[in-house]
């Protein structure tokens, strides 16, 4: 089945809630704050708003800024949290925008945010439909906008976790994003799981964003299900919030296994929830 792009005023109005609660976040924090660690290995509150900075200039066509000559330069693909070129670009961005202040970092998310959101309002229903380049390969431009509506939406996750504050994880925006992090899914119980063929598996999340998740083994693949006949081979219960956490590999099983529940096949249940990151 075909997946149906996003629609373009909705998604484009929950980018622009999802970059205001980014940026009210973060409004009251000191200089200190600023450069606490964020849950995002060898990045801090500044690095991880000074990504979304970075990726959002780039859709808009931009370059980053140039190094300083004062600063040591930094070799980025050095780093052991480096892995690939988007990360090579992404770390570019965040190394030249670390001289700015906090109070500065934020005034330029800001100003690309809100152009930004010009841009996506501009667009017209034949260039929200273009293939264009994604992280989840070739799509629709409107498609890769719900991979960066999910890809801010968990930098809130990150900001709030290393700050120390909670903030609302359900809503239309964690509804939106959540389509990412499941339709992957079938991969973490085949590849990761190594579940056999004909097991069902159940993921059941008891919110804030509520929903049953269904994959069954059909030929080898993990296929996503809206239901399924008779009892699942194992049923994972825990809330979205961890769920999300955990496909995002910001945190390990062993730190939060009292708050996941397994019935059936727990040995089958027990390496897919090891096995469900599949972003860092």
């Amino acid at each position: 089945m075909t997946e149906r792009t996003p629609d373009r005023e909705h998604l484009t109005d929950l980018l622009a809630q999802q970059w205001e609660a980014i940026a009210a976040l973060v409004a009251d924090l000191d200089e200190n704050a600023w450069r606490r660690p964020s849950p995002l290995p060898g990045w801090t509150i500044f690095d991880v708003v000074a990504h979304v900075i970075g990726t959002e200039s780039w859709l808009l066509g931009r370059t980053p800024p140039p190094h300083d000559p004062l600063r040591p330069k930094t070799d980025v693909r050095t780093l052991p949290h480096v892995r690939n070129e988007v990360a090579v670009l992404n770390e570019i961005w965040v190394d030249r925008l670390r001289p700015l202040s906090g109070k500065r970092l934020l005034a330029l998310f800001d100003e690309v945010t809100e152009q930004r959101r010009a841009a996506l309002v501009a667009k017209d229903d034949e260039a929200w439909a273009e293939p264009t380049v994604s992280p989840v390969g070739q799509v629709p431009y409107g498609r890769f906008m719900r991979v960066r509506l999910f890809d801010c939406w968990m930098h809130e996750l990150d900001l709030a976790d290393g700050i120390g504050r909670t903030v609302p994880e359900g809503g239309d925006r964690a509804e939106t994003a959540f389509a990412e992090l499941t339709l992957g899914l079938g991969r973490a119980v085949v590849k990761g799981a190594k579940a056999p063929e004909g097991a069902q598996v159940t993921l059941d999340l008891t919110g804030p964003v509520t929903r049953q998740v269904h994959v069954a083994v059909v030929d080898g693949r993990g296929v996503l299900l809206d239901t399924i006949e008779g009892t699942p081979t194992t049923t994972i219960r825990l809330d979205s919030g961890l769920f999300a956490r955990l496909r995002g590999g910001r945190i390990t099983v062993d730190e939060h296994l009292g708050e996941i529940a397994i019935d059936g096949d727990t040995d089958l249940g027990a390496r897919l929830v090891r096995n469900l990151a599949f972003t860092i």
